[in-house]
């Protein structure tokens, strides 16, 4: 297993879409939430699933992402975390105001492929965001919905709730 920055992150949108409905349809779709869909598409329905997040991936990978990694098992993609830590001109609704700085940096994107969850990969992954967060000199934020799996996770992981915003809870990590 290795972790790669991916250098152009639209090159590899069809692969990326194919794993983020593996996470899709592992989570019985509860990840990703596709809180802006009025009728989600079946976990088993790919031509649906593709025809609401495709928009929503093209632009997080052209316009959101400031990096982009991916957790290889030989040419699968089996996780994948995403830096944003540039917000400004971004169009980030989802960033509350109170966050938004030149200090603020985001996870986003954090995925692993359910088949291989429970191995310590999410573990490596977070670890691996975390530590490029603090090397660019970032405080480290999550934004996540309260009722996912993934938030208890990242408070077992020193997060610390800050603020609930909109439908979201916003997460930092303490300087430490």
């Amino acid at each position: 297993m290795e972790i790669v920055k991916v250098r152009n992150p639209m090159e590899l949108k069809d692969k990326l879409l194919e794993f983020v409905f593996r996470v899709y349809k592992g989570t019985n779709g509860a990840y990703p939430a596709l809180e802006w869909v009025e009728k989600k598409p079946s976990p088993d329905d790919f031509k649906g699933f593709k025809k609401v997040y495709e928009p929503f991936l093209e632009f997080r990978l052209g316009k959101e992402f400031d990096e982009l990694y991916i957790l290889k098992e030989g040419e699968k993609i089996v996780g994948t975390v995403a830096l944003v830590y540039n917000l400004k001109g971004k169009d980030v609704w989802w960033v509350p105001d109170d966050i938004k700085s030149e200090k603020a940096g985001l996870i986003e994107f954090f995925m692993v492929d359910p088949e291989y969850k429970g191995k310590g990969y999410g573990s490596k992954l977070l670890e691996f965001a975390v530590e490029r967060l603090k090397e660019l000199g970032k405080d480290v934020y999550i934004i996540t919905f309260p009722h996912l799996e993934a938030y208890s996770y990242y408070l077992r992981r020193g997060f610390v709730k800050v603020m609930d915003y909109k439908d979201f809870v916003v997460l930092k990590l303490p300087a430490s």
